[in-house]
């Protein structure tokens, strides 16, 4: 059943956090779905600009559907992950997705709030959820590169103007955490105090933490033992995900994590088995390993067990 953000952030806030996931293929969509089903928790299924080029968006909104059938019991929404407002539009009028992201923290406060308030209107015009962001993480995802220097926390004031300006329904802080797989350096940690601040500045509003992948060290040195090279990479911590989820974060964004147990496990099989050629074997025991992931990490962020509370709520 597809819902909304809004829909999911009103039965989670305060109490946990909605793990959103990157996808971009078949196993990716399979393991996700089992994963969830295993450990009963809502979601939130992330397509980027990448994701919907990498086939044909039309092939991985395909998959979902499928996947909707396949899995019946199944509650989560369908977000467009770090939107342009091109994008944004296309999305909103393709009546497949249930919630976008409006990504205009590059411009100026005054110019962020103008393109984002436009996005809101077209998008609540047809139910549609809208994640807007302020302040900018570092690191690299895709076609977003910010370099550490231009990377700034989120301010506390400015993130409760920017919500009443725009009316966006949840709001992506920069709270010290980057994208991709090189985050920290040394025991950097979250910084709940800012964290703190714009809750208290906007209490229940539903605020969204991305760049949280924990890059689990063991998946790295398994690689690495298998002919990878990953070198000083550092996630944030998943024991922090609740705390964070008290003080307001409702969705938690997760997709280098993904990508590394992808990679773990086809790199161990073909180093395993140098002779096989075979694509179907190592993707079978991908949708497992990233099905255990799953739910591992619906586990930190306190969303397991929730998807029948989230059914009822849904139904009223």
């Amino acid at each position: 059943m597809i819902v909304t953000t809004a829909q999911l952030f009103k039965s989670a806030y305060g109490k946990y956090a909605i793990g959103a996931y990157n996808i971009n293929n078949a196993e990716q969509t399979m393991g996700l779905f089992k994963g969830c089903m295993d450990s009963k928790a809502p979601f939130i299924i992330q397509l980027s600009k990448g994701a919907r080029a990498y086939t044909d968006k039309r092939m991985i909104e395909a998959m979902i559907r499928a996947a909707d059938e396949i899995f019946p019991d199944a509650i989560f929404a369908v977000h467009l992950d770090h939107g342009d407002e091109q994008t944004c539009y296309e999305c909103i009028d393709s009546g497949f997705f249930s919630s976008v992201m409006i990504d205009a923290s590059h411009d100026p406060f005054e110019k962020n709030v103008e393109i984002t308030k436009r996005v809101v209107e077209r998008a609540h015009a047809k139910g549609i959820s809208v994640e807007a962001e302020l302040g900018m993480l570092g690191g690299v995802e895709e076609d977003i590169v910010v370099e550490e220097g231009h990377a700034c926390l989120t301010d506390p004031e400015e993130a409760a103007e920017f919500v009443k300006q725009t009316g966006c329904d949840s709001l992506a802080c920069a709270i010290g955490t980057s994208h991709g797989a090189f985050k920290f350096k040394g025991r950097q940690s979250l910084h709940f105090d800012v964290l703190e601040k714009i809750k208290n500045k906007m209490p229940s509003f539903p605020l969204v933490m991305h760049g949280s992948s924990s890059v689990p060290q063991d998946e790295v040195a398994r690689i690495n033992a298998a002919g990878g090279k990953i070198q000083d990479s550092m996630g944030v911590d998943p024991n922090e995900y609740l705390p964070a989820a008290k003080l307001g974060v409702t969705k938690v964004n997760i997709d280098t994590d993904g990508r590394l147990v992808w990679t773990r496990v086809h790199r161990e099989f073909f180093h395993d088995k140098p002779g096989e050629f075979d694509f179907r074997p190592p993707g079978k025991v991908f949708i497992q390993e990233y099905a255990k992931f799953i739910a591992s990490r619906n586990d930190f962020l306190g969303s397991s067990g929730h998807l029948d509370d989230v059914r009822k709520a849904i139904k009223g």
